[in-house]
């Protein structure tokens, strides 16, 4: 069911304020950067080995990583899953009684159709079901 660890998401007040820890000390590539209207978000996505980190920074206090930064401080927002053919994933776990944010996929960051596990349903971690259209997800230079 599950491919891979595709990114972890990290809640951040600012790129700007963040993104030479990232790049200057832990010496990670920035990918790119873009925003993502649909949640209120401008992203930062670096590479670290296999996997990616995704900064996120709220560009609105309606957005729900300002509401998380709010609650809770900047910090290890979500951890996404990497599958195929989400809207079956999405149907497995509801039948395993498995609380879903998304009840079907929508629109993420990178071209990404993506659906949020419920936290309480998964022993408070927040879980993001991540379906991407290019397998290779080559979007270096497009900063």
């Amino acid at each position: 069911m599950i491919k891979k660890v595709d990114h972890i998401g990290i809640a951040v007040t600012s790129l700007e304020a963040v993104l030479p820890f990232y790049t200057e000390v832990l010496q990670l590539p920035l990918l790119r950067i873009e925003e993502v209207e649909s949640q209120q978000v401008k992203v930062a996505f670096l590479q670290a080995g296999e996997t990616k980190l995704e900064l996120l920074e709220p560009m609105s206090q309606e957005s729900a990583v300002a509401k998380f930064i709010e609650k809770r401080g900047a910090g290890i927002h979500h951890v996404a899953l990497g599958v195929e053919s989400i809207q079956q994933r999405i149907a497995e776990l509801k039948e395993q009684g498995i609380r879903m944010i998304d009840e079907s996929p929508r629109p993420g960051a990178g071209g990404a159709n993506i659906a949020f596990m419920h936290p309480k349903a998964a022993a408070g971690v927040l879980f993001e079901l991540c379906e991407k259209k290019d397998k290779g997800d080559n979007h270096n230079g497009h900063l």
